[in-house]
C-alpha cells in the first residue's frame, strides 16, 4: 500500500514573463517503509517538491495524499495538527532549542501537541541514537553530529509514519555523515517509516531502496539502488 501519492504538481512563482515553474506535473507513489532519496543541482526544485509533501508550501495544483488522504483539502488547523502527528522533519540546520536538553529537545514535539510521551519509546529512541549518556546535555556541549541525532530523535518521537529530511548531512562531516544515514536506515526498518530524504550527495543518495531526480522542476524515476 502506498503511503505518499504525488499526483501532477505544478508550482510556479510569480506571473506573465516573470513566471518560474519551480515544478512540472511531478507525479510518484512512495510504499509504506520505503526509503527514497531525491536528488538534483541546487535550484532544480527538490526542496520545493519537500516542502510541498510537507505542506509546508501550496502547489500551484495538483495534489498530495498521505495514507489516502488529501492534505490540501484539509483546513489549516485540521492539516497543522495532521503535520505535527502524521510527519517528521529534519533539516540540515539542526534547529534545536538552546535552553532545552537533549531530552527535552526530543519530547517537545509531544509537548507541543498537548500529548503525554511514552517514556519507553523515548528510552529505545535514546539508545538507538545513542544518546543515553548525553540526555542532560544541552544542544552547546554537543558536537555537530550528535545534535542532529536529537534532531532525528525529535522527528521519531511522535511515531510520525513519513519523515522528510532535507539534506540532513549537510553540515556533517563524512564520518558522522555516515553514522546519521545509517540512523535513518534503521528507523525505517525498525519503526517501519517511510523516509523521504534530500541530498546532492549521490553516494549517500545510493543508501536509499530508491532515487528520484528533479532536473527544472520535472521527476524522473532513476530506479532501485543495487545492495
Amino acid at each position: 500500500m502506498n503511503l505518499l501519492e504525488v499526483r501532477k504538481i505544478c508550482k510556479t512563482y510569480g506571473c506573465g514573463e516573470a513566471a518560474v515553474q519551480a515544478l512540472r506535473n511531478v507525479s510518484f507513489s512512495v510504499p509504506k517503509g520505503e526509503y527514497v532519496a531525491i536528488v538534483g543541482e541546487s535550484g532544480s526544485g527538490k526542496s520545493t517538491l519537500l516542502n510541498m509533501i510537507g505542506a509546508l508550501d501550496t502547489p500551484t495544483s495538483g495534489k498530495v495524499l498521505i495514507d489516502g488522504r488529501d492534505i490540501f483539502a484539509m483546513k489549516e488547523r485540521g492539516l497543522t495538527i495532521f503535520r505535527r502527528r502524521n510527519i517528521g522533519f529534519i533539516f540540515q540546520a539542526f534547529n534545536l532549542i538552546p535552553e532545552l536538553s537533549v531530552e527535552q529537545n526530543i519530547i517537545f514535539p509531544m509537548l507541543l501537541d498537548y500529548q503525554k510521551p511514552d517514556w519507553k519509546y523515548l528510552e529505545d529512541l535514546l539508545t538507538v541514537l545513542n544518546l543515553e549518556s548525553r540526555r542532560n546535555h544541552l544542544p552547546g556541549q554537543l558536537s555537530g553530529g550528535q545534535q542532529q541525532r536529537v534532531a532525528i530523535g525529535r522527528a521519531l518521537i511522535t511515531r510520525p509514519s513519513l519523515i522528510l529530511a532535507d539534506e540532513p548531512t549537510g553540515n556533517l562531516d563524512s564520518q558522522n555523515s555516515s553514522e546519521v544515514i545509517a540512523l535513518l536506515k534503521e528507523a525505517s526498518k525498525k519503526y517501519g517509516q517511510t523516509i523521504i530524504m534530500i541530498t546532492h550527495n549521490r553516494s549517500i543518495a545510493q543508501t536509499a531502496d530508491r532515487v528520484l531526480q528533479v532536473s527544472d522542476g520535472v521527476l524522473t524515476d532513476l530506479g532501485r539502488c543495487e545492495e
